[in-house]
């Protein structure tokens, strides 16, 4: 009667509530009114502000960082152009004019209520008309306001209304009812007002629910064709049972969603937005307390929707008793309010599902937002990362052989979720400490970063508020009620689960350890993973697939064993919270019977396992919460720590470049000196190993001119064009450096067109994964004339002709599709179509041909395009580019060793014959043969004839947009990650079962779920049993309810209930006895077996758990090495075509979700089904016509569950897909992360990283958002069965005994439940298999030949000789392409060295690959010393011959690590290869140890030793043969590396040179010592003096055939052979003396259009009159 009471309440009760609301509602009203009427005149006060003088009269003022922060956070620039409407609701005035009647309405039946004598006092008349009255002027005040252009916004009018109806509602249903119930206590007047009354509130309420929320106008914004979000077009009903989803849901049922089928976000969710809020958030906090004051509000919110919906939690179980005493006793308890509490079973659960469902629906729009701060965090913080020449380390270490500072082991705390040992031993990392001052994260850790640790801390956002809300609300109900039912013996079991409390923090602490420990395993092996496959190819030239396999294994064996020990502890967990109900129910039961006597009767001993059960969840729920934050925790100072790393200082330079005030920008070094270490020091110490130094740099560069920069190998060219650019530690002197601006909103120069900007052409061209057009426009405007001369002017036109798809053709991360000399090419071009006014070219020439590097320079470097631009060109090639220049540097070692006119620095002789061992002769370049072997007549033609026809006609006959020479167009295949349709294949669910274990395995998986569901039956029913002891009287008189069945899969406490965002609505179980008196029961004996049953199922849990992880680890040990041995064995155009971010993708988070998420979720969903197994069986052995509800509310779970599963899973494909674009780029942003900071293009990148968060987050939240449609049916559902049961129960009174309804109840609730479960679940492992499918599609990939051949091995010492043959070969990438080798006939004697020379395009490189079978023979064959390399073994063939591919691969490391990854030689064999390509000198230090007292450098070439002995005066100089080192006494010199073979090598080499790379790969090739050696454009990189020196140390391998493949004719001149290729023919094959001398010969052509015809010609024939008499001796 309790509640009936609350309800009826007296007529102060009744009007007290309405009227508190409607004064907070007044009261919050004035106080928003004030506060904004205080704010607008404040505004008043202020002038605006020109935001432009500020930042000028400011610019003294700014942090180091501001200008960083004005280039990185205006990101207002889009991807895709948006267009913004306004939607005004349908009705919107005719709603508030309905209102303002039903309104009035109701102030004239209150009014009807104060005159009437009738009117009970009950009703409270005139409180009534104080409230409608108050909510009458609402609503006139909202009318009045529809229909001015002015709004009070801020006010929410609106929701003032909506929130006040509902109490009013309330009140109005209370008397509607009691006027139904006793309608003789009232007068008809009264129960015609009454009736009125509860129609008009209806009718508002239902305004109210089915308009539009605040019905107001809402701002839409269509992003290109994407249909913008239904959620702020909702109603107050279609928000609260999510039917704003139904659209998408019915849109995937009915087909396959695709990405263009997702709406779009809503505006305030898209990551700039929520980044530009969250900026706003003074960076005084750390990185965790700065997320949660940004969030402060949303989780208050969320939190109160949560103890709202808790406060209903336990209802259902008071309903329930409610009932089962009125059929107890039909006296003590009215009919009436029995069937007012089966109505309340169904309003409670809808009530407690919507306020569920609000809190996590807000969890997870926290959730997109969280992972939208982090990850544009991270990408802004990588392009402000300075550039790493030094050795990247790991964070958190000390040098080596350094003293720990004080804080060592506090700093290791704090940062040992990245910190990582390294260890010197073979094919690991390098043991070098560092402060955390020159540390930076490798790739691997911040694409770990960005991809699993974002992703646990918004995990972890979208649930926090089961730690504050949740769990406080829960505990206090929990505590109380079990006191009520057990009394003071509750007290010992309460005590047991707060004594256990400190069990479970440890529990939660040490599952942060294990997860510190996963995290820094994981990181090692995702780096190894991602070096792996970016160096793939030379990994497969060298046929070091096993090996680097093993590598990686290794990595995953300590990942796994990590995971293992995380399962362990998850086991004994498990354990630990299954015995607990047992011992809390044991140690209460044993005090209440033992101690206190009593009697356990049914009706006391279920609803104590009921309140024990609700108690432990809360209570398990705030460990396992506490775990969870933890972990986040970790991942938030990994982020942290991060973005505390240190920044380049480019835009501090630009900042005081900028204050310098001059009138034309410079672009100088004035007594500079710089260095690649972060926390170097001006110091007249030895330049450390790593830390390369331009010393004392004093020069200006003339503007507007051609600059040349020149100098040996390693002399620090290009660190001289870093420091231009800003990207070098300043330590003395100053900086003059252009640009800085955000390109988009610089302004051209009306006269020139030019930009004050910099455009920057890297020596290793970077290139984004897109079309070759859209790398050369780099988001510059389109202007054909202007690209036309560009595709002229860089030699591109014939490469666009050969290539399929014109310049529509996708060229991916690093430009894999194309050949060294076409990326650099299209890089040059990027560099010429912007309108930078100032241009730096790192050696762009060296990758070309001599003819093609000709034409660039002339009509590119020298063409009218660089007109008014100043250019500084860094070149080898001095002979062709120094007549032109107007200014000449020269470096040495890191100091300028001469600088002016070049014809003043020739004059000084600093380069010796450089200049003129390849100046051009008076015969070279009279005119171009017409024999010549490329279109190159033609394009000079075109280029000259282009100025003069406008538009840029002259090129209209080149195919440049992608249409094939018929005429069709070129369907541009796509690089978008494929992904799969329909259910998940039965052979995807068969392969992970099998990996898993055997058929023996799943018997013994299926044998611990069924006694899993025996341990959890048998405990409930001995409960019974021992309650039922206690009956003494007739049977007929002995009513029990028995408890309703717990799942035994622990759903509340798991993180699968967490991650699927629903809290489990409690069981109600209770037992009512009604018995006679009490006898003597056994308690000691009911009391030991129930012991013994818990102790079993406790047991029998933790060998379930243990066991299925167990088969889970091998299953995640076993789809690792099956990925990784598939990949690393898939063909080389597999990788050609596949985004190195889609690869990532599956090694990391597919893997991640293959460790961590499918086994538990698989596990969670089988318990749930042999749980519904178990129900069914046990209430149909009860109640058979259970069956056939059961059957109907099946069906209608079925049909939900169908729509939901069908637009889920492709939400959750779409959702994964999209993962791989943002691995993507930020692998590309890494690597050009200095081209980016050069064209000022950091917003552009930022705002298109912004795009790719947004296109992620899309299918992710609303994913979710099906998640929380199924979540609101199905409880509904539940909540349907509920009352269906109670109605049932009701109308059978006085038939059913109240055992029997109530077991039949309590089964039927918790049936529907764990039904419930049952489809998410299976909806979550369709999710989840996803990533087993994703991983077995490229476990399916095409692959390479075998390893080995038994039968075909060739001998032991093959090849003997190294004679090569190529027999009529003929082969060709794809089937649909045309042969790129046609019919290749030649022969290579033993020991020969033959030249391979050709046009792009010709083939070289394509019979580089052929040699190691990258291509497969489609006709002919290639024999090496007669064996055919078709028959035999891959692995056999690879590792007998060697390649020098033209990109030099290097890993991090050390120089052995690189030189000889696996230990096979020893020091002096590592140290004679360096020396032979130039690296050391063949002087040698007495010790590498000793390299640091007696400091070396990179000299320049012997031609620079006169002028460098002058300049260095007194230095002391001891000069060597090499072109590259000298020993000086000089302390302030850079320190050769090489000599110590523990240098470090930082990830791809950054800390080398480009040539200093080339030369160890060099190195590295001849470590092996090859009978056959290919260099495939090996020293493009390096100066011509140490190239020379190398082709000498190349003659002396007498015994080796060498195939050079060469741009430089000089370097092959003097070879056996040369071979001309054409279009993929054999063109001319001869010695080059004969070649030369054929008139109409295309090797003669080529020499004649290199400007070095007499040199050639000389040389020639000098090296075939030595031959010749070689061959005469």
């Amino acid at each position: 009667m309790t509640l009936i009471n609350a309800f009826k309440g007296s007529a102060f009760l009744q009007t007290l509530f309405p009227l508190l609301a409607c004064a907070i509602s007044l009261l919050l009203l004035l106080y928003q009114a004030g506060y904004q009427l205080r704010h607008t005149k404040r505004l008043s006060i202020y002038k605006p502000i020109n935001i432009e003088d500020v930042l000028e009269n400011e610019e003294s003022g700014r942090d180091d960082d501001s200008v960083a922060e004005l280039t990185l956070q205006n990101t207002l620039s889009r991807t895709v152009t948006s267009v913004r409407e306004i939607d005004e609701p349908a009705g919107e005035v005719v709603f508030v004019v309905a209102e303002v009647v039903a309104l009035l309405g109701q102030v004239i039946v209150s009014v009807i209520g104060v005159l009437s004598p009738h009117m009970p006092p009950s009703h409270g008349p005139y409180g009534d008309v104080a409230i409608w009255s108050y909510l009458l002027l609402l609503a006139a005040t909202r009318l009045f306001l529809s229909t001015k252009k002015w709004r009070l916004s801020s006010l929410k009018l609106w929701a003032h209304s909506a929130f006040l109806y509902v109490p009013q509602w309330l009140v109005d249903f209370v008397r509607f009812r009691s006027v139904l119930v006793h309608p003789e206590v009232v007068s008809s007047t009264t129960r015609v007002a009454t009736v009125i009354g509860f129609a008009l509130s209806t009718a508002l309420l239902l305004i109210v629910l089915l308009s539009r929320k605040g019905n107001k106008t809402v701002l839409l914004e269509h992003e290109g064709n994407l249909e913008p979000s239904r959620e702020p077009l909702a109603s107050l009903l279609s928000l609260a049972m999510f039917g704003w989803v139904d659209a998408i849901i019915w849109r995937g049922y009915k087909k396959t969603l695709e990405l263009s089928d997702v709406w779009d976000l809503h505006m305030r969710d898209k990551a700039a937005t929520v980044l530009s809020e969250f900026r706003q958030i003074k960076k005084t906090h750390s990185l965790a307390i700065r997320l949660l004051l940004f969030f402060k509000r949303k989780l208050l919110i969320q939190g109160i929707w949560a103890m709202f919906a808790n406060l209903f939690t336990f209802l259902p179980t008071l309903l329930l008793k409610g009932i089962l005493e009125h059929l107890e006793d039909p006296t003590a308890t009215p009919a009436s309010a029995a069937w007012l509490y089966v109505m309340l079973l169904f309003i409670s659960g809808v009530v407690k599902t919507v306020g569920d469902n609000q809190a996590l629906w807000i969890g997870r729009r926290v959730c997109i937002q969280l992972r939208a701060i982090i990850i544009g965090e991270i990408y802004s913080k990588a392009l402000r990362r300075r550039a790493a020449a030094s050795a990247e380390t790991e964070l958190g270490q000390d040098k080596k052989g350094q003293t720990p500072i004080p804080s060592a082991k506090r700093m290791k705390r704090k940062f040992l979720s990245i910190s990582r040992r390294k260890t010197q031993d073979v094919g690991k990392d390098v043991n070098v400490d560092r402060s955390p001052s020159d540390t930076q994260a490798n790739n691997g850790t911040i694409i770990n970063l960005m991809s699993i640790d974002s992703f646990k801390v918004s995990e972890v956002g979208a649930y926090l508020h089961f730690l504050w809300a949740s769990v406080p609300v829960q505990i206090i109900l929990a505590v109380v009620l079990v006191y009520r039912i057990l009394g003071r013996s509750s007290l010992a079991g309460i005590c047991i689960m707060v004594f256990i409390m400190p069990l479970n923090f440890f529990i939660a602490r040490s599952f942060q350890r294990a997860q510190k420990k996963i995290m820094a395993s994981t990181d090692a092996r995702i780096h190894s993973t991602n070096e792996v496959l970016q160096n793939i190819r030379i990994i497969k030239y060298f046929a070091w697939e096993r090996r680097f396999s093993a590598k990686v294994s290794d990595k995953r064996r300590t990942e796994l064993k990590a995971l293992r020990n995380k399962y362990i502890l998850w086991a004994s967990a498990a354990m630990i919270w299954s015995g607990v109900p047992i011992l809390t129910t044991f140690a209460s039961f044993f005090i209440y019977t033992v101690v206190e006597k009593k009697s356990l009767v049914p009706s006391v001993a279920f609803p104590a396992l009921s309140m024990f059960a609700l108690l432990r969840v809360p209570l398990d729920q705030l460990a396992d919460m506490i775990a969870h934050v933890q972990e986040a925790k970790v991942s938030v100072d990994r982020v942290e720590q991060f973005l505390s790393e240190e920044e380049t200082e480019k835009y501090v330079q630009l900042r005081q470049s900028r204050l310098a005030n001059e009138e034309t920008p410079r672009i100088a070094l004035e007594h500079a000196t710089l260095s690649w270490t972060a926390g170097a020091e001006t110091s007249s110490k030895v330049c450390t190993a790593g830390a390369f130094h331009l010393i004392n740099v004093d020069v200006s560069f003339e503007p507007g001119r051609l600059n040349v920069i020149a100098g040996p190998t390693g002399s620090g060219k290009t660190s001289l064009l870093m420091a231009l650019l800003g990207e070098m530690k300043l330590l003395n002197g100053r900086v003059h450096i252009p640009g800085g601006s955000i390109r988009q909103t610089l302004r051209p120069d009306p006269r020139t067109g030019l930009t004050e900007s910099v455009a920057f052409c890297a020596q290793q061209a970077w290139l984004v994964n897109d079309t070759i057009k859209e790398n050369i426009l780099f988001a510059s405007a389109f202007d054909s004339t202007r690209y036309q001369s560009v595709i002229a002017a860089c030699a591109l036109e014939r490469d666009l002709e050969i290539l399929d798809a014109g310049d529509q053709t996708l060229v991916g991360e690093k430009g894999i599709a194309l050949s060294g000399g076409q990326k650099q090419r299209i890089s040059l071009a990027r560099a010429l179509y912007s309108n930078a006014r100032h241009v730096l070219l790192d050696d762009c020439l060296s990758a070309v041909d001599s003819h093609t590097a000709r034409h660039i320079f002339e009509n590119a470097i020298q063409g009218d395009m660089m007109q008014d631009r100043t250019c500084i060109l860094v070149t080898h090639n001095i002979s062709l580019a120094l007549p032109s220049s107007s200014y000449v540097v020269v470096l040495d070692n890191g100091k300028i060793a001469a600088q002016g006119p070049p014809d003043t620095v020739i004059q000084s002789g600093v380069l010796g014959e450089e200049i003129s061992r390849s100046r051009p002769a008076s015969r070279g370049t009279s005119g171009t043969p017409s024999r010549v072997a490329s279109n190159l007549e033609a394009m000079l033609t075109n280029l000259s004839s282009a100025q003069d026809v406008p538009n840029g006609a002259a090129n209209g006959h080149i195919d440049m947009q992608g249409t094939s020479k018929h005429g069709k167009k070129i369907e541009v295949p796509s690089r978008i990650e494929s992904k799969a349709e329909g259910s998940v294949k039965t052979a995807t669910i068969k392969m992970y079962m099998k990996a898993m274990g055997p058929w023996y395995f799943w018997i013994a998986a299926l044998a611990a779920f069924a006694a899993t569901q025996i341990g959890s039956v048998a405990t409930n029913v001995w409960i019974r049993q021992w309650a039922n002891a206690y009956h003494v009287s007739k049977p007929s008189v002995h009513y029990s309810v028995t408890a309703g069945l717990q799942p035994s899969v622990n759903l509340r406490d798991n993180p699968i209930s967490r991650r699927f965002g629903i809290v489990l609505p409690p069981s109600s179980s209770h037992e009512i006895s009604i018995s006679g008196s009490a006898q003597d029961v056994n308690v000691s004996y009911y009391l030991g077996i129930y012991a013994l049953i818990g102790i079993a199922y406790v047991l029998i849990c933790f060998s379930r758990e243990i066991l299925l992880f167990a088969g889970s680890l091998h299953a995640s040990w076993c789809l690792h090495e099956r990925l990784l041995e598939a990949i690393m064995r898939a063909k080389f155009k597999f990788f050609d075509s596949t985004p190195l971010g889609q690869l990532m993708n599956r090694f990391s988070k597919d893997i991640e979700a293959v460790d961590q998420e499918v086994s538990p979720v698989a596990m969670g969903m089988v318990s749930c089904l042999a749980s519904v197994i178990t129900i069914v069986i046990l209430i149909t052995a009860i109640t058979p016509g259970f069956l056939v509800a059961g059957f109907f509310i099946t069906c209608i779970y079925f049909a939900v569950a169908m729509f939901y599963i069908h637009s889920s899973r492709d939400l959750k494909r779409i959702e994964s897909v999209q993962r791989s674009p943002l691995y993507q780029a930020f692998g590309e942003t890494l690597s050009g992360v200095v081209t980016i900071r050069a064209y000022g293009d950091e917003s552009r990148f930022i705002s298109e990283n912004h795009h790719r968060v947004n296109t992620h987050n899309r299918p992710f939240i609303y994913l979710w958002a099906t998640n929380r449609w199924l979540a609101v049916r199905a409880d509904l559902a539940g909540a349907l069965v509920a009352f269906s049961a109670g109605v049932f129960v009701m109308r059978s009174s006085g038939i059913i005994d109240p055992g029997a309804a109530g077991l039949s109840l309590s089964y039927a609730i918790t049936f529907t439940e764990i039904v419930l479960w049952l489809v998410r679940l299976y909806g979550a492992n369709e999710q989840n298999m996803n990533s087993v499918e994703r991983v077995k599609e490229y476990v399916e990939v095409e692959q390479e030949a075998r390893a080995h051949i038994p039968e075909t091995k060739p001998a032991a010492n093959w090849p003997s000789h190294g004679a090569v043959q190529f027999i009529g070969y003929t082969t060709r990438y794809r089937a649909d392409l045309a042969p790129v080798l046609q019919n290749v006939t030649f022969n290579v004697k033993a020991s020969e060295k033959v030249g391979i020379v050709g046009r792009t395009g010709a083939g070289k490189s394509s019979l580089a690959l052929a040699l190691f079978r990258g291509l497969e023979a489609e006709a002919g064959k290639i024999l090496i010393d007669d064996v055919d390399i078709g028959l035999i073994g891959l692995q056999d063939l690879r590792e007998a011959i060697t390649i020098v591919p033209q990109d030099p691969t290097l890993f991090a490391g050390t120089l052995r690590s690189n030189l000889d990854p696996f230990g096979l030689f020893t020091d002096e064999e590592i140290f004679t290869a360096l020396r032979r390509v130039q690296l050391i000198s063949s002087i040698r230090p007495e010790s590498p140890a000793s390299s640091s007292a007696s400091p070396t450098m990179s000299s320049a070439a012997p031609t620079l030793n006169a002028i460098s002995a002058a300049h260095t005066g007194t230095l002391g100089s001891e000069l060597s043969d090499s072109t590259l080192v000298r020993f000086v006494s000089n302390t302030r010199e850079n320190k050769n590396i090489f000599h110590d073979l523990s240098s470090n090598v930082s990830e791809s080499g950054n800390n080398l040179s480009q040539g200093q790379r080339q030369l160890l790969c060099l190195a590295r090739a001849l470590l092996k010592s090859p009978k056959v050696l290919i260099m495939d454009e090996a020293t493009a990189s390096i100066d011509y003096a140490t190239d020379a020196k190398i082709q000498d140390t190349l003659r002396e391998l007498k015994t080796h055939t060498i195939i050079t493949i060469a741009h430089r004719l000089q370097t092959i001149i003097d070879y056996d052979k040369v071979l001309v290729l054409e279009k993929g023919k054999v063109a001319e094959f001869d010695d080059p003396w004969d070649l030369i001398k054929r008139e109409e010969g295309s090797f003669r052509a080529m020499c004649e259009t290199s400007g070095d015809f007499d040199t050639l010609y000389k040389l020639a024939r000098k090296s075939w009159q030595d031959r010749r008499l070689v061959d005469d001796e």
